[in-house]
């Protein structure tokens, strides 16, 4: 359910990194992959990532991100947990430089859901469960018209959510 722009299930934590929409239909669903160091899993990074809470002396990598200010409105980890970070109504920094049927700054029409996940690593039967219920849940609330990659809308800068991610698992491809 979602209630007042956040969905009920999901674990809701504040990020700092988003602003006002401009007066623009929700229409686009951004289906991303993250993970923090790259190719880890089962932590809390990217949960202090999109806080701005990341310890940098935790990993060299994050050096190379630390002045990053980014967020999503969604994550959903491994385990099919899901964490908001964004109220849907609220434009979330995920999307960067992108253009979709000619409109440019998805962020201002889109959705971001981060998949915990990388270009190498298949992504778990729950993640799909939890993400096709999402998607049923924001298409009943917003005029969603289509699920993209974050490479579809970026291609030269970004090739998420990968060749592991399995476009035929979801029930409502738009």
């Amino acid at each position: 359910m979602i209630n007042n722009h956040r969905l009920e299930n999901a674990k809701q934590v504040s990020s700092p990194n988003f602003n006002k929409r401009p007066n623009q239909a929700i229409s686009l669903v951004v289906i991303h992959n993250i993970s923090l160091p790259p190719g880890k899993f089962n932590n809390h990074y990217i949960e202090d990532f999109f806080t701005n809470q990341l310890d940098t002396s935790q990993h060299p990598y994050f050096k190379t991100i630390k002045d990053l200010k980014v967020s999503t409105h969604l994550l959903i980890k491994r385990n099919g947990m899901i964490i908001q970070f964004v109220p849907f109504n609220q434009r979330a920094w995920h999307a960067g430089e992108s253009s979709y049927k000619g409109k440019h700054v998805c962020n201002d029409f889109s959705i971001g859901i981060e998949l915990q996940g990388d270009d190498n690593t298949p992504y778990e039967s729950v993640q799909y469960e939890a993400l096709n219920k999402v998607i049923d849940l924001l298409k009943s609330h917003y005029p969603i018209s289509a699920i993209k990659g974050h490479s579809d809308i970026s291609p030269i800068r970004k090739t998420d959510p990968g060749p592991y991610f399995k476009w035929s698992k979801l029930r409502a491809i738009t």
